[in-house]
């Protein structure tokens, strides 16, 4: 499929030419009415302060560098490198004064519905920047794949956000098999034994999603699936590259840092509805995870020190 150069903008003709972030910095993604995909040629030399956002959020350089902070990490972008910044990640992007990159949004939400998809949320818990050095068993077919999905958005056929999903299913699913290659559960498992053991950690994994607010004890989901603690431990390790309770903490700082957008709840309110039964641990977490204690980050999110993001038509 050949795509005009005016086919990236008049694609995206219905933005008004004003992106949405409220009081927590957090930007309001204006997808197409009853879509879930936004894909931007963007040739801005405007700068992006830090903010977040529920969507997934691929980036593709095509001319000039491109910068991005995301939490705590640096990452320097060049022609053909690819960066996914994961849901609800707080991050900055810098760009040159002349230049030319895609930028993929995705509300991801009804893949979550997906069997299987919760085994994939370990690999959407992190900034990921796939080079052809860093990757090079599956980058020629994820850049691929990702020209893919222009092609297919800009191009307006028919089923075009179908195609553009199942591209990024495949993409993810890619991404999830490679996380899990050298990290084979249990040395000397049979195969028969390794699938035994993907299908049980991937109802865990379900499991955990759906309750780490609640008490979560590792023996106990051990002992349900027919674990001891340790061996239990090692492949939960093996399986995700978290320790459960790095994971479990991960999951709960999430959802305190949705919590915190909203002004009626007390720091101590958060915590709990959070999963955390103790607030001075709340609160160590928090610092060690997000560089700067709940209240600090709260107050950074206030109107008055939230700065408006630069636009264009083309953002």
């Amino acid at each position: 499929m050949t795509v005009r150069p005016n086919d990236f903008y008049s694609k995206n003709s219905d933005f008004t030419g004003k992106r949405v972030v409220n009081a927590d910095i957090q930007e309001i993604v204006d997808f197409h009415a009853s879509s879930a995909v936004r894909i931007w040629c963007n040739e801005q030399s405007d700068s992006f302060p830090a903010h977040w956002h529920s969507a997934l959020e691929i980036i593709l350089p095509m001319e000039e560098w491109y910068d991005a902070v995301v939490g705590k990490e640096q990452f320097h972008l060049v022609p053909g490198d690819i960066l996914f910044i994961p849901p609800r990640a707080m991050h900055a992007l810098t760009a040159p004064d002349t230049g030319m990159r895609f930028v993929f949004l995705f509300d991801i939400s009804p893949l979550s519905a997906l069997p299987g998809f919760s085994s994939l949320q370990p690999v959407l818990s992190s900034p990921l920047h796939i080079t052809r050095c860093s990757h090079p068993h599956i980058y020629e077919d994820t850049y691929q794949d990702m020209v893919r999905m222009r092609n297919e958005y800009f191009g307006s056929e028919e089923f075009a956000e179908l195609t553009v999903f199942s591209l990024l299913l495949g993409v993810l699913i890619r991404l999830g098999t490679d996380s899990l290659r050298g990290r084979e559960f249990s040395l000397g498992a049979r195969p028969n034994k390794q699938r035994e053991y993907f299908v049980k950690f991937n109802d865990v994994l379900s499991y955990i999603n759906d309750h780490y607010k609640e008490d979560c004890r590792l023996e106990d989901i051990a002992a349900a699936y027919g674990f001891s603690k340790y061996h239990f431990a090692r492949l939960f390790r093996q399986y995700t590259g978290f320790t459960f309770c790095s994971y479990l903490l991960h999951l709960r700082i999430l959802a305190a840092q949705e919590l915190l957008s909203r002004p009626e709840l007390s720091i101590t309110e958060i915590a709990m509805q959070s999963g955390f039964s103790s607030i001075s641990t709340f609160n160590r977490v928090f610092r060690q995870q997000v560089n700067c204690s709940p209240t600090e980050y709260r107050e950074k999110r206030r109107p008055s020190a939230v700065s408006a993001l630069p636009h264009s038509e083309n953002p």
